[in-house]
């Protein structure tokens, strides 16, 4: 199914946002997601269904000073 990861298309097999995250490489990473504009914690990922042209969010903590 295509959608758009960050601003980016992509193509993915996955029909969950946990599955997903793990085809995208961010299945280790601690990370903020929302699809559609609205925040899935992660206890969540697992449950939440994912359509064609749904739009992910995937934000990673920064270091900084």
């Amino acid at each position: 199914m295509k959608i758009t990861v960050n601003a980016k298309p992509h193509e993915v097999r996955a029909g969950t946002l946990d599955e997903a995250l793990h085809q995208l490489g961010y299945a280790q990473s601690a990370v903020a997601t929302a699809v559609n504009g609205h925040f899935v914690a992660r206890a969540t990922r697992p449950k939440t269904q994912l359509a064609e042209g749904d739009r992910l969010e995937i934000l990673t903590p920064m270091q900084g000073g």
